[in-house]
């Protein structure tokens, strides 16, 4: 019998990582009926990876949180086995935002700071921050603020909220969070590498998608530098050039320095949760694919992943994506012996985009009856 690994992230705009492995395994079943499907959704940390959690068992927890711009928004986070998986974006997300100059000195992340405190309320044993997709650059200090931590001037008062307040802050006090935590582990699951500040930093790389001009990411750059400077002041680690640390708009040099939170790799961790690694051993065909595999998807992105552990294993890939933009040469390099970009079968990105889940199932069959007659 012919056993297929399904691990496709999700189709951004289109569909879940879960939705997207079920319209596969329609296809491969199409293709071949007696096959024995294993469907392994995964991420690697960012938006999405709730969804994934929750298909491997995990419990759904929603709590009306502080937005990015203090309106309420409806965030939620996962428990499995005692961790709470919180997603920041559920509470800070871009998609509650519309980008501009203002936005991005304003946003905040103060609601992911109400999720952890929920999380802690609620007897979470650990904290598994995943970073990502959000709207603010300001370090993870209205995280830490919301967990009880001073973020003072050098007059002792609040700077307030977002990261254009960062300009001026000096003091951080972070006994209250500490007290807190207790002896609650925390990780941050991450796949970017970028820093806190300079020209590859949190606000250089990502301030510009959150509506940030030239003057706005030379703002926000000084005001993270500032803030680094405060907290090393606190007595926590230096965290302006520690890779990863930039992720989130920074929120993870919060969480590193003000929670004590180690970093991991998101897909890893993800995928440990899955049991994808195991299903991968024993396949005779794996398939993967995300909305747009490209040069980032090389950098420590699930479909990149998933391509690793098949290559470990001698076990033949395909991938399915929305659309393809690496050459042939660099999909060989992956291990792909068949691959199918959605766009290519579309009359318009529009289409592919309403239609994925049919288009995944068409080419999935396609490529698999190939495979099976070689």
């Amino acid at each position: 019998m012919t056993r297929v690994v399904i691990a496709p992230d999700k189709f951004k705009g289109s569909l879940t990582a879960v939705e997207a492995a079920e319209a596969i395994a329609h296809g491969v079943r199409d293709a071949l009926p007696e096959a024995e499907v294993s469907s392994c959704p995964v991420a690697d940390g960012g938006e999405g990876t709730l969804d994934v959690l929750v298909a491997a068992g995990g419990r759904l927890v929603e709590v009306p949180v502080r937005g990015p711009l203090d309106d309420t928004v409806d965030a939620r986070y996962v428990t499995l086995d005692g961790t709470a998986y919180i997603e920041s974006a559920r509470a800070c997300g871009i998609e509650f935002v519309e980008p501009s100059p203002e936005v991005a000195l304003a946003a905040h992340t103060w609601g992911v700071g109400e999720l952890l405190a929920h999380a802690l309320d609620n007897g979470a044993r650990r904290l598994v921050l995943t970073v990502g997709g959000t709207a603010s650059t300001d370090g993870g200090a209205g995280m830490l603020a919301a967990l009880g931590a001073g973020v003072f001037d050098a007059f002792g008062a609040p700077v307030g909220l977002g990261g254009g307040t960062l300009g001026r802050v000096a003091l951080a006090e972070l006994g209250p969070v500490r007290e807190r935590l207790g002896s609650v582990e925390v990780a941050v699951a991450t796949d970017v590498t970028n820093p806190l500040l300079g020209p590859r930093g949190a606000a250089a790389i990502f301030g510009p998608q959150k509506g940030a001009g030239p003057r706005e990411v030379e703002q926000l750059d000084e005001s993270l530098s500032r803030w680094a400077q405060a907290l090393r002041n606190a007595g926590t680690p230096d965290v302006s050039d520690l890779p990863g640390a930039g992720a989130g708009g920074g929120v993870a040099a919060g969480a590193i320095a003000g929670l004590g939170a180690g970093v991991e790799s998101g897909f890893q961790l993800i995928a440990g949760l899955t049991g994808v690694a195991g299903a991968i051993e024993r396949a005779d065909l794996v398939i993967t694919g995300e909305g747009s595999l490209d040069e980032q998807s090389l950098d420590g992105k699930a479909p990149a992943g998933i391509a690793a552990r098949a290559q470990e294993h001698a076990v033949p890939l395909m991938v399915l994506a929305g659309r393809i933009q690496l050459d042939q040469s660099q999909l060989a390099g992956l291990g792909v012996v068949g691959s199918a970009a959605l766009i290519d079968h579309a009359p318009s990105l529009d289409h592919a985009r309403a239609h994925a889940a049919e288009l995944l199932r068409e080419r999935a069959g396609e490529l698999v009856r190939a495979w099976a007659r070689t």
